[in-house]
């Protein structure tokens, strides 16, 4: 199989990840034609015989923080918060669930999010994970332990309440 075929081939996973991550449609899609841009003009740079799955994941996961960065958000109103404006669909319990977990999600800290995603999701094996995110493996499994965890507790018990007011988007000059 051609180089080309086997990275679209990886697409759908690419987006997958992507909208988890963003949690917007057309930045997601933004990500993953970005990512396929980049992987297609450096192919000389990718090892044969190596994770070209986990490769793609590493572009896109880059071209996130970049794109992040670029932003200068430090924070995220809970009000416009990503998971506020997805609907679950009508008449279905499994609409509710899902909406929940979406919800966790998105509470968790990105780095905890990140290995979540690729672990449980994507089923990359911990040192293909590890890759793609550049820590050690027992990094992974730290942040994958902490995120089971802080999910668990927010799909039973919800998101803390407090009196604190909801944190606004700031921009850096």
């Amino acid at each position: 199989m051609k180089f080309e075929a086997e990275v679209i081939s990886w697409l759908p996973q690419l987006r997958r990840y992507a909208r988890a991550l963003t949690g917007d449609r057309a930045w997601a899609d933004d990500l993953v034609q970005d990512t396929a841009e980049r992987a297609l003009a450096r192919w000389a740079a990718f090892r044969p015989n190596s994770n070209l799955r986990a490769w793609l994941l590493t572009i896109l996961r880059h071209l996130y923080i970049d794109q992040l960065r670029g932003r200068r958000e430090i924070a995220v109103d809970d009000e416009s918060a990503p998971w506020r404006n997805l609907e679950a669909p009508h008449g279905e319990v499994d609409g509710l669930v899902l909406r929940d977990l979406q919800r966790a999600l998105y509470c968790l800290p990105l780095e905890q999010r990140e290995v979540l995603l690729l672990v449980c999701v994507e089923e990359l094996t911990y040192q293909e994970a590890s890759s793609a995110l550049g820590v050690p493996i027992g990094t992974v499994m730290s942040r994958l332990s902490r995120a089971r965890e802080h999910m668990r507790v927010l799909l039973t018990e919800g998101p803390a309440r407090t009196n604190n007011p909801p944190l606004k988007v700031v921009r850096n000059p």
